[in-house]
């Protein structure tokens, strides 16, 4: 029996996990990473440990399971997404350590272009916001701030990729230097409409053609392992994005079907077919993923503090001593006593957009106490999700059935039914918490064929449990209006 080997490179943790065909779980191994903060509002990473803690635990995984190479049929890979890389083609060393997604040092940058008048530009070819979160101006401040960067760039000398990029290439000693259609259109740099780099993005920031990965799709055998990293050579054939292989993940496959993850934010997509649809409220449109001939879309939305409320709860106010005793202090108490509580705390995400909004708890009265600020803490993360799915109903004008969910935050049972309250629709939970690397397991076992297409696939989804809306429509509405008056209050 032969098993799907995937490799789930993200922000804090680089973690391998071992499927067999049932997409059940035979081994994994974590390893947690460090970020570097040179500068406020500076995030970096070194990209070397990257692709050795990624190298280490595909190897400790291996391990754990009593497996060698012959044992795996492929490997799948997803990463964080706008995470940038640069580094030499001749050594493969980095030039520059890498700049997280988190950074925010280009927001001048992405000013200067908004006030040029650029943003509609950009948004029409790559579906994206002007925002120091994606690739491109990242890629442009390394060019500009290491000596001779541009001119080695231009000569060929010098490699852009994000972290997918960066693990192909190290994974395949410097054979393949490649990006899926799901990282490209993150960039900034990338055309959704034609799947390819845009010569006018690339122009306008500045950014040598010579230097970026080839486009190819999410799902195609794109080598293989170099020698000396495991026990013998491995194929390497799926590749996405976290947030889309999650959705893959999810087997949300179908125009309509949507996924939250609740981590420290929220990050729901939701698919939308083979065509494009650009926001009207300023949500991401994105390349879902590409396999064969078929390009798939999803729109996309954020919010920037969902678990790190809990957090707060605990490290800010200390009303609860570990993140899991938010439940239970929460239940105690059958509502939130009109409370209501915005974790604005570094603004707000989709579909506000108000990065001048700041943290704000309304309707606090004389009774009001620990409880009923640890409840309205989780509507609040409840809420928020409910603004994401509105806007997208009415881009898109599907109707949202269900919503399928993943992330550490789902284990709260509370928090999951009051999602299904205040959305009234199903909140579906997953047995595999590890949506994001079973996404990239389906990917690359597709290109190999150890799951014949997406129906085999299906047939390994098992659901733990459906949250099913219990609460009467009179106590949303009122939940609901109380929320809008606390978002109104937040954004003075």
């Amino acid at each position: 029996m032969k098993y799907i080997l995937a490799l789930d490179q993200g922000t804090t943790i680089s973690r391998a996990i071992i499927f067999d065909h049932n997409a059940t779980i035979k081994s994994s191994a974590h390893l947690e990473l460090n970020q570097h903060y040179p500068c406020s509002g500076w995030v970096e990473q070194d990209g070397m440990e990257i692709f050795r803690s990624q190298l280490q635990v595909a190897q400790e995984a291996l391990l754990r399971a009593g497996l060698t190479a012959g044992d795996i049929a492929a490997i799948g890979v997803t990463n964080q997404r706008e995470t940038t890389m640069v580094w030499e083609k001749s050594s493969g060393l980095p030039v520059y350590n890498a700049i997280v997604w988190q950074d925010r040092r280009t927001a001048d940058t992405c000013e200067k272009l908004k006030s040029d008048g650029l943003e509609p530009y950009f948004r029409q070819k790559t579906g994206l916001l002007l925002d120091p979160y994606f690739s491109g101006t990242k890629l442009a401040w390394i060019l500009d701030n290491m000596q001779m960067a541009r001119t080695r760039a231009e000569k060929g000398e010098l490699l852009f990729g994000t972290v997918d990029s960066w693990l192909l290439w190290n994974l395949t000693g410097g054979r393949r230097h490649i990006s899926d259609v799901s990282n490209a259109s993150r960039t900034l740099l990338f055309n959704i409409h034609t799947c390819s780099w845009d010569s006018d993005l690339l122009n306008l920031l500045n950014i040598p053609a010579a230097m970026l990965p080839a486009i190819v799709s999410s799902s195609e055998v794109y080598g293989e392992t170099a020698p000396g990293l495991f026990s013998g050579k491995i194929l390497i054939c799926g590749m996405a994005g976290d947030q889309q292989a999650a959705l893959f993940g999810q087997g949300c496959t179908h125009p309509g079907l949507a996924k939250n993850t609740y981590g420290t934010g929220c990050f729901m997509l939701k698919h939308t077919g083979e065509t494009p649809i650009l926001s009207n409220n300023r949500l991401l449109t994105t390349v879902a993923w590409r396999i064969g001939n078929k390009t798939e879309y999803a729109i996309e939305g954020s919010v920037f503090v969902a678990g790190a409320a809990v957090q707060w709860l605990r490290d800010g106010l200390g009303i609860i001593s570990s993140a899991g005793d938010v439940e239970s202090l929460a239940a105690s108490v059958p509502d939130n006593g009109g409370v209501f509580v915005v974790p604005a705390f570094t603004g707000l995400g989709a579909p506000h957009w108000d990065p001048f909004a700041r943290g704000t708890i309304t309707g606090i009265s004389r009774g009001t106490t620990a409880a009923h600020i640890a409840r309205a803490t989780l509507e609040s993360i409840a809420l928020q999700t409910v603004d994401l799915a509105n806007a997208m109903r009415e881009d898109t004008g599907i109707k949202l059935h269900e919503l399928r969910v993943d992330g550490g935050a789902t284990d709260n049972n509370l928090l999951m039914q009051l999602q299904a309250d205040l959305l009234r629709v199903p909140v579906v939970r997953s047995q595999i918490r590890e949506t994001t690397a079973l996404g990239a397991a389906f990917l690359a076992g597709l290109a190999v064929g150890y799951w014949q297409n997406s129906e085999d696939i299906s047939i390994t989804r098992r659901i733990e449990r459906t949250f099913i809306p219990k609460m009467s429509d009179k106590n949303v509405g009122l939940i609901r209006q109380g929320w809008e008056r606390a978002i109104t209050c937040a954004k003075v």
